[in-house]
This record gives C-alpha cells, sequence and structure tokens, in this order.
C-alpha cells in the first residue's frame, strides 16, 4: 500500500529575505527569512497550505502585507518563483490578499466583483464572466452571483472573497485571521474551503494567519510560529519566525479527522507550553 505522505518538494515558489519593518522608530519586523517550496506528491494535486501562529499584534498583518506587496519592508525583499532565471519583486496584484472583513465591493454584485478581478489580468470582459461563472460554481455560488455583499452570509462573503482574489493573483492567497468570529461549524466549512482551494492546482499556496492555534494546525502542512525574543526578562523589539514545523513529516497533515489524534493533541500542548516563552 502506497505510503498517503510519500512526497518531494519541489522549486521554491515564494521566498522572504532578512525581511524587517521598523514604523516611526519602533522595530516590527527583524530579520524574517523564510521560504515555501512546491510539494510534490506521485498521483496527488497537491497545493500548499501554509499556517503563521502568533498573539494577537505581533505582527502578522504586517508580515502579511509585505508578503502581499501592499507594503515594503524597511530592510529584505520577497520574490516570487526565485527559482526561475528571472525572479518576480513581489508587488501589488500578484498575491491575493482576503482581509478579515473580506474586501468585496458593496455597490457590486458577487459576479460583478468577480468580474473586476478577473479583468486586472488582462483578459477580454465576455473571458472575464467565464472565469467568474467557473469559479463561483467551484465555490458553490452560483445561485448567489447577482446578489450582493451585504445580501450574503458570513460564510457566502468569505468564499466569495476567496474566488476575487484567486482571480487576479492566479495561484497565491493569503488569509487574515480567516476563522475570526465563526461558531465551530463555520470554521469546519472554511477549513475544509481553504484545502479544496489549495488542491486545484499544484502551485496554488495559500499562508494564513490566525492566533486560533487548532484550526490553523488542522489545514496547514507546515507552521510558522511568530514572536519576539528576549535577553533576560527584557523583550528584544521586532518579531520573528521563532520555529518552523514540518507538519508532514510530523504526520499531521493530510489525513482526515486529525484534530482527534493523540499528535495533534500532542502538538497544540507543546506550543501552548511555549507560548508564554517565545511568543
Amino acid at each position: 500500500m502506497p505510503d498517503p505522505h510519500e512526497h518531494h518538494l519541489g522549486e521554491i515558489l515564494l521566498r522572504a529575505d532578512n525581511v524587517s519593518q521598523a514604523l516611526s522608530g519602533t522595530q516590527i519586523l527583524r530579520d524574517i527569512s523564510v521560504e515555501v517550496k512546491n510539494i510534490i506528491r506521485p498521483n496527488v494535486q497537491q497545493g500548499q497550505v501554509i499556517g503563521i501562529f502568533g498573539r494577537s499584534g505581533v505582527g502578522k498583518t504586517r508580515l502579511f502585507r509585505i508578503l502581499a506587496g501592499l507594503d515594503k519592508p524597511t530592510t529584505g525583499s520577497v520574490f516570487i518563483n526565485p527559482d526561475n532565471t528571472h525572479p518576480i519583486p513581489v508587488k501589488r496584484g500578484l498575491v491575493g490578499l482576503v482581509a478579515q472583513h473580506y474586501p468585496l465591493f458593496i455597490h457590486r454584485t458577487l459576479l460583478g466583483n468577480l468580474v473586476k478581478a478577473a479583468l486586472r489580468t488582462g483578459c477580454s470582459k465576455k473571458e472575464a464572466t467565464e472565469r467568474s461563472m467557473e469559479m463561483l460554481e467551484n465555490f458553490q455560488l452560483s445561485n448567489r452571483a447577482n446578489l450582493y455583499p451585504g445580501q450574503l452570509s458570513g460564510g457566502q462573503k468569505q468564499r466569495g472573497a476567496i474566488a476575487q482574489q484567486l482571480l487576479c493573483s492566479k495561484h497565491f492567497l493569503l488569509m487574515d485571521e480567516p476563522f475570526s468570529g465563526l461558531d465551530p461549524p463555520m470554521v469546519n466549512e472554511v477549513i475544509e474551503y481553504i484545502k479544496r482551494v489549495s488542491d486545484t492546482h499544484e502551485l496554488n499556496t495559500i499562508i494564513l494567519a490566525s492566533h486560533y492555534l487548532e484550526p490553523v494546525v488542522e489545514v496547514a502542512d507546515t507552521l510558522w510560529l511568530m514572536g519576539k525574543d528576549k535577553e533576560g526578562d527584557t523583550e528584544i523589539p521586532g518579531a520573528r519566525i521563532k520555529e518552523i514545523y514540518d507538519l508532514v513529516d510530523m504526520e499531521l497533515a493530510w489525513r482526515p479527522n486529525i484534530a482527534f489524534t493523540q499528535k495533534f493533541i500532542d502538538l497544540i500542548r507543546e506550543i501552548r507550553e511555549k507560548f508564554g516563552t517565545v511568543m
């Protein structure tokens, strides 16, 4: 029987080199160097899901904005497909960002929001409409196409925002606090949609940040633990990636009902115990 966790890592899809950010004299981020590699599994179309866990206010959103090309770091750089002959510096529009309050225009229908996003990629109106309708169908929103955001449920708006950002950014999607304010059934629904979106294309890469640990570990294949260093009792300014967990090698990815396993419970406990020292 084939090993369900058999895989190897391919090319680097996104890399941050020595990223730091200071605002008004305050160090927010410090020396962040991370990379995301293509996960390749035999006979399986496998995307990438990276979870960033850290307490509220530690700098997750600031890092997100830099990875999305919305803000420039004080030092360092971010590249898409850095293994290519001509690596692409990240810029606005190359990476989709689903913020906590979903970036849908309230004066446009759901279909209108998606068409506008698709048009930004340079396709014709006809092609943009076709791609948008296909995306709505994939997200089970075809019957909501002509509704406005105010007429949609929270889950429908979130799915619509994900579809919108995928249309304009192709393979990269950042999600800021995707589980905030959701009840348990909706959290499970969002987890399933994140998995589904990541696996619709080999290069699809989703990076999500949250201070809700359990759903992040449940959906991710890699976990970045974000926090600050200390010298004695003094906190060193600027957050960084303190630890990286390879959840695939730990056999905590790609399994149904993973949240009920002892390995999952043990990891959650381990991270909680570290919370006070590394966060």
